[in-house]
């Protein structure tokens, strides 16, 4: 059974950091991402990395910020948030998909888990 799995979302000020995690289980992903939903706006396109790490993927929003990164051995991947603002306020999602391609589409990717809230406060 195909399971993601998310951690680490929290409360922290704007400026701080936060570290979000995502333990995958069932099959193996060759490329992994980071979504994020905030209220009433649609599900955004965060990060991505391939599975060699080799290729990663930001949304504009996300870069000089936001570090992803995979750690095959543990089937884990990793989100490091940093500099946060409060518009990056939202639940965050990992996704997984079976594709070589990192994919910025929210339908690119077959598996996902159930969310972690962040939320920056100003």
């Amino acid at each position: 059974q195909v399971q993601l799995v998310e951690s680490g979302g929290g409360l922290v000020q704007a400026g701080g950091t936060l570290s979000l995690s995502c333990a995958a289980s069932g099959r193996t992903f060759y490329v992994m991402g980071w979504f994020r939903q905030a209220p009433g706006k649609e599900r955004e396109f965060v990060a991505g990395i391939n599975r060699s790490g080799a290729v990663t993927r930001y949304a504009d929003s996300a870069k000089g910020r936001f570090t992803i990164s995979r750690d095959n051995a543990k089937n884990t991947a990793y989100l490091q948030m940093h500099s946060l603002k409060p518009e990056d306020t939202a639940v965050y999602y990992c996704a997984a998909e079976t594709s070589l391609v990192v994919s910025s589409f929210p339908g690119d990717y077959a598996a996902w888990g159930q969310g972690t809230q962040v939320t920056v406060s100003s």
